[in-house]
């Protein structure tokens, strides 16, 4: 269980807050916060890594331990989605073609394909559930489709290095199986994102379909907890904010990546933790973490 705060936790955030201004933006905003919150979580044994950028100037807001690979649960997704937007550009592959659902490689978790009756989709149907709920079922199979290897190579001519869809999702992993689903760098993610919001991830056709289906996301659970938006109704600008995000979740890991936009400026930003997944207080405590630099993001935002 992750302990109370202390003075000397107090005297943590002093120093913290001070060196938060160092680093933002001339506007005066502080993530302080942000940065206490996860150097709380860091002393007592969750690995953390965080990054956020100013999305017009490209500049660097705060980073803790940026470019270590952490486990990303399904944001590795992302990659798959960015594939299948680049083939719908071309003659091979139509958003309304059907793919059968595969009952004999079924998958539970997150999604709403599985608990309902329809047994084919269209793709871009399909990919708007892995968007949306981040659906396992449809997940596997638009890969088995698409095959991890072209989602590899995707991933290589964008340059990233540090992401990486590893599997197709599986209810249990053994011995022979990658032990996650996905890894990637939180520096790397802020950079994929921002350029998916400036239209530059392999064109802008590409990535305004990818930004669309992430647009749907009902997971605010993490850090745009903070944000106030409505988790099942925020394509829209509200109260000045928009949002394009996609979260991780499994034992013991929580992460979210994601691009806000409100009246002053735009960020890009990622988040990740890993810890022991032992105890509720434990992951309580890393998801109000999470939610602590959301705070930070919208006052700079807002």
């Amino acid at each position: 269980m992750v302990p109370s705060p202390s003075p000397s936790d107090r005297r943590i955030e002093q120093r913290a807050r001070r060196h938060a201004r160092h680093r933002a933006d001339e506007r005066g905003a502080s993530f302080a916060r942000g940065f206490t919150a996860l150097g709380f979580l860091a002393r007592n044994g969750v690995q953390v890594s965080a990054r956020a950028i100013d999305l017009a100037s490209g500049r660097e807001l705060f980073s803790i331990d940026d470019y270590v690979v952490m486990p990303t649960a399904s944001i590795g997704k992302v990659l798959l989605l960015v594939e299948v937007a680049a083939r719908l550009r071309g003659p091979d592959m139509s958003a309304l073609a059907l793919l059968d659902r595969d009952v004999t490689g079924g998958v539970g978790d997150s999604g709403m394909w599985q608990h309902l009756q329809v047994p084919t989709l269209p793709i871009a149907d399909i990919a708007a559930l892995i968007g949306s709920s981040s659906d396992n079922l449809a997940t596997n199979v638009l890969l088995r489709t698409i095959g991890l290897d072209a989602v590899h190579a995707r991933t290589e001519r964008l340059g990233l290095t540090k992401l990486a869809l590893l599997d197709l999702v599986r209810d249990h992993r053994g011995p022979d199986d990658a032990p996650t689903l996905s890894v990637g760098s939180m520096k790397e993610l802020t950079w994929l994102f921002s350029e998916l919001a400036r239209g530059e991830v392999v064109d802008a056709e590409t990535s305004r379909r990818v930004v669309g289906w992430l647009s749907l996301n009902t997971d605010l659970s993490l850090v745009a907890s903070a944000f106030g938006l409505d988790p099942l109704s925020h394509l829209g600008s509200d109260h000045g904010l928009t949002l394009f995000n996609k979260t991780g979740s499994d034992v013991g890991v929580r992460a979210e990546v994601g691009v806000l936009r409100g009246p002053r400026a735009g960020v890009a930003y990622a988040v990740a933790a890993s810890f022991s997944d032992t105890d509720l207080p434990s992951r309580l405590a890393v998801i109000d973490g999470m939610r602590t630099v959301g705070a930070d993001l919208l006052e700079y935002v807002h």
